[in-house]
């Protein structure tokens, strides 16, 4: 699994990390994370086995919960 930061510096984001990760591995999951409002950051549509989850969230509880419901996918 892959989790990224939608917003990345340097003028990447996450959804580039993904791609370029999927194209040697084409069924890596990928949670991204994001501050921005979870419609903008889907507008163009996820592909399969792509998550989101929004900031703010409790890092020891919800990220690891919302890990292991992916991983169980």
């Amino acid at each position: 699994m892959l989790v990224t930061d939608v917003g990345l510096p340097a003028g990447m984001n996450g959804r580039q990390v993904a791609d370029a990760a999927r194209v040697s591995r084409p069924d890596l999951m990928v949670l991204f994370i994001t501050g921005y409002a979870e419609n903008a950051v889907v507008s163009g549509g996820l592909d399969k086995g792509m998550y989101v989850l929004s900031k703010p969230f409790p890092m020891d509880i919800l990220l690891a919960g919302r890990i292991r419901d992916i991983m169980s996918d």
